[in-house]
C-alpha cells in the first residue's frame, strides 16, 4: 500500500468520526460539512437530499425528534457506534466504503443499520459525496426513526 492511500484512509475515518461526533451532538453545520456543497444523503426506503441546505434540513428534524435536551418524550442521549468498516475501493479521486452502525440513547438501543458511502478529496479532507443509510431495524419506542 502506498503513502497516500495510507493518508487517505485515516481522512475518510476522520470524515465518518466527525459526523457521528457532530450528530450526536447535534451540531448539524458540522455534521453538514462533511458533505461535498451537492452531496448527497440518501435514507434508503425514504427521503434523498441534495446539497448542504437540504441535508442540514432534514438533519436539524432528527436532531430535533432524537436528542433535543430538556424534554421527557426524549431521550437526550444519542450516541452513533460504527463498526466494521470496509473500504470496498480506494483511488486517489474516490473512496467507497460500508460500515454497520448503532445508534444508542439512554433508553438502550433506538436503530442500527448499514452506511454506503462515496467520499472524494477536497483540499485535505474526504468529504461525502454520498451517504446512503441503511436501518435494519429499530426500538418500539424509538425517537429517531418515524
Amino acid at each position: 500500500m502506498e503513502t497516500w492511500e495510507l493518508v487517505a484512509r485515516e481522512r475518510v475515518r476522520d470524515t465518518l468520526a466527525a459526523y457521528t461526533h457532530a450528530g450526536d451532538r447535534g451540531l448539524v453545520e458540522e455534521l453538514v460539512a462533511t458533505f461535498t456543497e451537492d452531496g448527497v444523503l440518501e435514507i434508503r426506503g425514504g427521503e434523498t437530499h441534495t446539497g448542504r441546505a437540504s441535508i442540514a434540513g432534514m438533519l436539524a428534524e432528527a436532531v430535533e425528534r432524537g436528542s433535543a435536551p430538556g424534554r421527557e418524550e426524549r431521550p437526550g442521549v444519542i450516541r452513533h457506534f460504527v463498526t466494521n468498516l470496509r473500504f470496498d475501493e480506494v483511488t486517489p479521486l474516490r473512496a467507497r466504503t460500508s460500515a454497520y452502525f448503532l445508534v444508542m440513547n439512554a433508553h438502550g438501543p433506538d436503530h442500527w443499520g448499514r452506511y454506503r458511502d462515496t467520499l472524494v478529496p477536497v483540499g485535505d479532507r474526504w468529504l461525502f459525496e454520498r451517504r446512503l443509510v441503511g436501518v435494519d431495524g429499530w426500538a418500539l419506542d424509538s425517537t429517531m426513526v418515524r
